[in-house]
């Protein structure tokens, strides 16, 4: 099954969630006006788009409808679509890994599938014939380590490691070391998603920056948050208290397939003006692939 008969798939929830919504405001269609772009709008924010950026896409759509004289049922629903896409190629979704070894910083809440998702990005990673190497800098979760052992080992790549309980930032400098060694393409860091509190955790992703900084001064570098989509709108809010720390150049967004709330990935991209660089649309460890907007706006509408 090729990537976008598998985001079809993994959005059909959403996807069915969506067409019925949009079936009932078009089913007594008459004409197009103010009544429709309301009822529009209530089906963008029931979708989890978010109120500020339903109301951003639908005045979008009352102004092409004025500029363009849309009366077509087709025409106002190609508008919105349109509308939608656009939201989502303002950010560049392109990885910038250009130097090796290039370092990915993996960021994220605990339960949102940090570890399943750096194992499926090493997994495409390598199949794009990159050399990987991840670090389980998450040593404060039980069995965060040996689970993204077995990651590794699924998909193939090395993994630098110590016991629970040690100081993150020296287990990246160890993989940095390894990096250099093995001429690795790409150092994938895990982190952890919660300490005792969140200015500790907050605190050890800084020191992990500042030991990348120091180490790797020239490398390319992504700070990627992993979010549940299953979560909604409340992905927006960790990703409003993600930045306050870390300068998040992109996001991966995990089972979309269990969610009628697909929705949310404009709201995210709209109101952080941060790209969807990975998307996540079932269990398989190849189930992960880079974000392609005009894909997903088009798996979104069927």
């Amino acid at each position: 099954m090729g990537f976008f008969d598998k985001l079809k798939q993994g959005l059909s929830k959403t996807k069915t969630s969506f067409d019925e919504k949009m079936n009932e405001v078009f089913s007594g269609f008459r004409k197009v006006d103010e009544a429709l772009l309301e009822e529009l709008e209530e089906v963008l924010i029931m979708s989890d788009v978010g109120t500020e950026t339903s109301l951003k896409i639908i005045n979008q759509v009352r102004q092409r409808i004025k500029k363009e004289n849309l009366q077509e049922e087709q025409q106002v629903k190609e508008a919105l679509k349109e509308e939608m896409q656009h939201i989502l190629e303002e950010t560049n979704s392109s990885l910038v890994l250009e130097t090796t070894p290039s370092v990915i910083l993996v960021v994220g809440v605990n339960g949102v599938g940090k570890t399943t998702s750096i194992g499926k990005m090493a997994n495409r990673l390598k199949a794009d014939g990159k050399k990987v190497v991840l670090v389980a800098g998450d040593t404060f979760r039980a069995a965060a380590v040996e689970q993204l052992e077995i990651w590794a080992d699924r998909a193939g790549v090395d993994i630098v490691k110590k016991e629970e309980g040690t100081d993150p930032a020296s287990v990246v400098y160890d993989g940095i070391k390894v990096a250099k060694e093995k001429k690795a393409d790409i150092l994938i860091c895990d982190t952890a998603g919660r300490l005792h509190n969140k200015k500790y955790l907050m605190d050890e992703l800084e020191k992990i920056k500042k030991v990348i900084d120091k180490e790797l001064p020239e490398a390319s570098k992504e700070i990627l948050m992993v979010l549940d989509a299953t979560t909604g709108q409340n992905a927006i809010s960790q990703v409003k208290a993600f930045k306050e720390t870390v300068d998040i150049t992109g996001l991966v967004l995990t089972k979309l397939d269990g969610t009628a709330k697909g929705g949310v990935v404009i709201g995210i991209v709209e109101e952080n003006k941060i790209p969807i660089k990975f998307i996540g649309v079932g269990e398989q460890i190849d189930d992960m692939e880079l974000f392609d907007s005009k894909d997903f706006v088009n798996a979104f509408f069927g």
